[in-house]
């Protein structure tokens, strides 16, 4: 099984099973996100990032450019607090 249809059974489970007010909520806030043209905007895979540097757990700075001469990167995104 690829991710697309693992991804694929999750959402099915979680529709089957949650609320379906909460589906409906999770469906209108997707078509939102595709209607502002966010997704157009958003990064692609193999796209370049900008150099940067932020704190990482412990509070040190990490800068992408210095971890990027040791290798690949792998960046993670979250939303943080909602």
């Amino acid at each position: 099984m690829n991710l697309q249809q693992k991804l694929a059974a999750q959402r099915e489970k979680f529709e089957s099973s949650a609320p379906s007010e909460a589906v409906e909520i999770m469906h209108r806030a997707t078509e939102d996100l595709r209607q502002s043209g966010m997704v157009e905007r958003a990064v692609k895979e193999g796209d370049k990032a900008p150099d940067f540097t932020l704190n990482n757990a412990y509070g040190k700075p990490v800068q992408l450019k210095k971890r990027l001469n040791q290798g690949p990167v792998v960046l993670g995104f979250y939303r943080g607090r909602w």
